[in-house]
């Protein structure tokens, strides 16, 4: 499956009998009905570990071209009806400022490292607290309470999987208690976050402004909302989008398919 596609549903595995496995792209496996996969006897793999460096670069990227606004500067710099640039045109700065992360697992833990770099100040929640040393190596400080995060961050970034508990975890309540010079950064699925309230969040700057690498649907509608904010950047779910990175993931997805025809066991299968 790239970009999950083909969809799996009954029709299809009644008309593939002899199917042994699903080879997933990526980390995500939301988009899969296991129950219905494994009533069939059929395995499931993805390649989580391969995509986690780079997806925490976009993140990192995300957060720096919304905060530095690097978009509108380049349409200004290339614009033909540019004729000066105006000195009161301002950024935010990142350093020392104050990055709250939603999901520390692999992703968001190289997200920590990177912010830590630029001496950001780190908050992190998740359903675990990591191991003091894990913390004392990004300098991070665990959150019990989302709504602590929320509070206290200059940017929020979502590094979570999408799970029914966290379908639209970022609502109106959550981003009415961010700060209005806060930025939200979404580097795990569009789902994560009610787009509804975030549009309206955004007009009427309750926040700051939002980068999103992750909507729904993908790509948007022409006509959304979203894409005629100037306080928002979208890309197009390129968290993993480098020549390496794809080329090792196929490889993974190759080594997966051949272990379950051969009936060994597979690599990264998803249990």
């Amino acid at each position: 499956m790239w970009y999950h596609k083909p969809a799996i549903n009954e029709e299809l595995l009644q008309s593939l009998p002899n199917l042994k496995v699903v080879a997933s792209s990526g980390v995500g496996i939301d988009h899969l009905d296991l129950k219905l996969l494994f009533s069939y006897g059929v395995k499931v793999s993805n390649t989580p570990f391969i995509v986690s460096t780079d997806t925490a670069d976009m993140g990192m990227a995300l957060l720096l071209a919304s905060s530095r606004r690097l978009v509108e500067g380049h349409e200004m710099a290339v614009s033909p009806d540019t004729e000066y640039f105006p000195g009161d045109w301002l950024g935010v700065e990142v350093s020392g400022a104050t990055l709250g992360i939603l999901g520390m697992g692999t992703i968001g833990y190289k997200v920590a490292e990177r912010a830590k770099a630029f001496e950001m100040k780190i908050l992190y929640h998740n359903r675990n607290q990591r191991k003091k040393e894990e913390e004392s190596a990004v300098g991070a400080v665990y959150c019990k309470k989302i709504d602590d995060l929320l509070q206290q961050s200059d940017f929020v970034l979502l590094a979570v999987n999408l799970t029914p508990q966290t379908h639209k975890l970022i609502g109106k309540r959550e981003l009415d208690l961010m700060k209005p010079t806060a930025t939200l950064i979404n580097i795990s699925r569009g789902l994560v976050v009610d787009q509804d309230a975030l549009v309206e969040a955004l007009q009427n700057k309750v926040i700051k402004a939002a980068a999103l690498d992750v909507t729904y649907p993908e790509p948007l509608p022409r006509d959304h909302p979203l894409l005629k904010l100037k306080n928002v950047i979208i890309t197009p779910h390129i968290g993993s989008a480098t020549k390496k990175t794809r080329w090792v993931m196929m490889e993974e997805m190759a080594e997966s398919i051949e272990a379950g025809l051969a009936g060994l066991p597979i690599p990264r299968e998803v249990l």
